[in-house]
């Protein structure tokens, strides 16, 4: 690591380490920061939380808080995993947990699967705990969000749930090397505290921020350290500022702006500067937020068009339309399953969709699969492109 690039008045110490080479790595101070949250940024905080609230509200007006939460927690797991260069499309990850099978330690792509499927059992599994806990951000709630992120999947070996006992660097250069495995303990018993202690001088908002940083600064396991922190985040998130459901996700804004977000994260190590940190994460948020009441707002209106399109529907009609906004991509099997209905009638059932033009057989499937495109672009899609 280029101790060069460190100024003096660094946000920690630098080091020596003997393995597995001679170096320097990098030991974050302890929590609280040294830090005063800056009057310029007041207006910015302001913004966040406002679009927060706005979010927070449309999600308690629905009706039922899935159409939003399932797309919302599966776009996470993708574009987190994409960060880490694992690459699956919302097709792939939809029919790979209708046709769920643990994957060979040979299969490239199910293991790509897989990692991205176990992403949003770690959301769910976090929330879970931390929903039943006194003192909700336990290091046993982190291990096992990262047992959970690598059952079955790549790294499985690598001490899934336990603390790295080894030197570990970012990048095939070392250009960051965090601390050494014997200060992980201190260091997470300290992390552990700061999340359990609201900090008085700060907004919520900003604490799950700094906690974002400590985290990714420590490095506390071999592998899935990125995937375990973003969880953590998006769950400190929903319950510090006391949403009823955890709807801020900002895997897809730190995807959008990777090298910011990895410069800026670096930037607080190198050189105290919290600052720029906090800043791009808040104007994250107003981004996010804004999205995501957007993609809010866009399945209400198709959900809304789809029960008026279809023509002589039965009796299951109207519930498999509504199940389509959680999983929109269907088979004959899985309807049948879902319905207790046979095959044929399952089969009926998709022809009428089909018919009403909110089914579209995807090519190269089997069995054969159908998506709700709509909705897929709605939950999955970019923003951007809309009208």
């Amino acid at each position: 690591m280029d101790r060069s690039l460190f100024s003096p008045n660094c946000s920690g110490r630098l080091v020596r380490i003997t393995e597995p080479t001679q170096d320097w790595a990098f030991v974050p101070a302890s929590l609280p920061p040294n830090w005063q949250f800056p009057a310029r940024l007041a207006e910015l905080l302001g913004d966040a939380r406002e679009a927060l609230g706005i979010l927070e509200g449309v999600g308690r007006n629905l009706e039922n808080p899935e159409l939003l939460i399932r797309p919302l927690q599966n776009r996470e797991a993708l574009t987190s995993s994409s960060l880490e260069g694992t690459y699956v499309t919302p097709e792939q990850l939809l029919l790979y947990e209708i046709e769920y099978r643990e994957p060979s330690p040979n299969d490239e792509q199910g293991l790509d699967w897989q990692e991205v499927h176990n992403y949003c059992r770690a959301i769910k599994r976090g929330c879970e705990m931390v929903d039943a806990e006194n003192m909700p951000f336990l290091l046993r709630v982190v291990k096992e969000i990262h047992k959970v992120l690598l059952v079955g999947a790549r790294g499985e070996r690598a001490r899934a749930g336990e603390f790295r006992p080894w030197q570990v660097q970012l990048g095939s250069r070392g250009r960051f090397i965090p601390p050494p495995h014997l200060e992980i303990p201190d260091l997470m018993k300290n992390l552990e505290q700061y999340m359990n202690t609201r900090d008085e001088r700060i907004n919520p908002l900003v604490q799950c921020f700094i906690v974002h940083y400590q985290f990714e600064a420590i490095h506390p396991f071999v592998d899935g350290n990125g995937r375990v922190g973003r969880v953590l985040l998006a769950i400190m998130i929903y319950k510090m500022l006391g949403h009823r459901n955890p709807w801020l996700y900002l895997s897809a804004y730190f995807e959008r702006y990777k090298n910011e977000y990895i410069e800026n994260l670096f930037r607080v190590s190198t050189h105290d500067d919290w600052e720029s940190w906090i800043e791009f994460c808040l104007r994250g948020v107003v981004w996010q937020a804004k999205e995501s009441i957007r993609r809010c707002d866009r399945l209400q209106a198709i959900k809304v068009e789809y029960l008026g399109q279809v023509k002589n529907p039965s009796s299951r009609s109207f519930p498999i339309i509504e199940g389509l906004f959680h999983d929109p991509v269907v088979t004959a099997p899985s309807l049948a399953a879902k319905h207790g209905v046979t095959w044929p009638t399952a089969k009926a059932d998709i022809e009428k969709l089909i018919d009403a033009a909110i089914l579209k057989e995807l090519p190269d499937t089997w069995p054969r699969a159908y998506a709700a495109l709509k909705i897929m672009d709605a939950a999955y899609g970019e923003t951007e492109q809309w009208n």
